[in-house]
């Protein structure tokens, strides 16, 4: 048994064409044997793109932009795709009807979200290395349904959403990608008490705790991996004597669950300004953070030996 062990690990991609190509190319760039994505994949909206005076038209990031036909289109649609958003082509009316109808955006996003999980899956069976021994993608709190299907569609990634897989070695990777209650009740999102019940059913799938990697996209609460800016009732910033207050927003299910169990890892994601490491007694907590906006990936290159993590070195690029 090969007592080293490497993972890439990294979230909160948020539907970006450019992250998702470069947490591919992840594992022979940092030289590790797995990578890890934990959660939340898919894109924050859909840019309409209307066909009008010989040209596809839409506001995208605050402006408004207009592309011919052919490779000018093809790139403002990448454009539009490696910052997180679905570009779609549509008439005036069909746009009209979009706007009018929330039930009907919500089918449309799940539908092009699926079809771009489709493509990302054959992505990664196309240009995933053999060096790499294992890819274990899962969604989180933010993804919509649709997705689950597509990820069957490939064969190199392996969704571990809610399951115990065998990473070799004697390490097992535990995953669960709903987060407790957030102000924006997003797709996957469970009581704290429903989160403690599953995540105690996994962990009674796992053979060796001390040799266990828990992939559960919410941060343990109160451990600075889990702290935002507070909201007021209108999603606002709360301010106090000219600065945001800043409150966790963790779960207290993960926290117990990893004081309780003591596993090797903890790999986080969800809240994106607060990266960081932190130790639960044996257990190391890792949140990587994330600034999928900007076109950087962060992610955390963790070397582990034995039952022991031997490093933690953060990258972004």
């Amino acid at each position: 048994m090969r007592d080293k062990f490497t993972i890439y690990y990294a979230s909160d991609i948020h539907g970006s064409e450019l992250l998702w190509r470069k947490f591919l190319n992840a594992g022979p760039f940092y030289k590790v044997k797995v990578v890890i994505m934990g959660g939340d994949l898919t894109g924050k909206g859909i840019v309409p793109l209307i066909r009008s005076d010989g040209r596809w038209r839409g506001a995208f990031m605050g402006r408004e932009v207009a592309a011919h036909e052919g490779s000018e289109l093809d790139a403002l649609e990448d454009d539009i795709l490696f910052n997180g958003m679905y570009p779609y082509r549509c008439t005036r009316e069909e746009a009209d009807a979009l706007s009018a109808d929330v039930l009907l955006q919500d089918a449309l996003f799940e539908r092009l979200a699926a079809q771009t999980v489709t493509r990302w899956m054959a992505l990664a069976d196309e240009r995933l290395p053999a060096s790499v021994d294992g890819c274990y993608v899962m969604p989180g709190n933010d993804d919509v349904w649709s997705i689950d299907a597509a990820f069957e569609s490939g064969q190199r990634v392996k969704n571990c959403d809610q399951r115990v897989v065998d990473l070799g070695d004697g390490y097992s990777l535990l995953s669960l990608g709903f987060s407790n209650h957030t102000p924006w009740n997003s797709p996957r999102e469970l009581s704290e008490e429903e989160l403690a019940a599953r995540i105690a059913g996994l962990i009674e799938q796992v053979p060796d705790r001390r040799r266990a990697v828990f992939n559960l996209h919410v941060p343990p609460i109160d451990t600075g991996l889990d702290t935002v800016t507070a909201l007021d009732a209108d999603f606002k910033p709360v301010f106090r004597g000219g600065r945001p207050v800043m409150i966790p927003a963790g779960s207290s299910a993960v926290r117990q669950a990893i004081e309780l169990h003591q596993p090797l890892l903890g790999l986080h994601g969800h809240i994106h300004e607060s990266k960081g490491v932190v130790r639960i007694g044996r257990t190391v907590c890792v949140n990587p953070g994330s600034t999928y906006n900007s076109g950087q990936i962060d992610g955390a290159v963790i070397r582990i030996d034995g039952d022991k993590v031997a490093g933690v070195q953060f990258t972004s690029g």
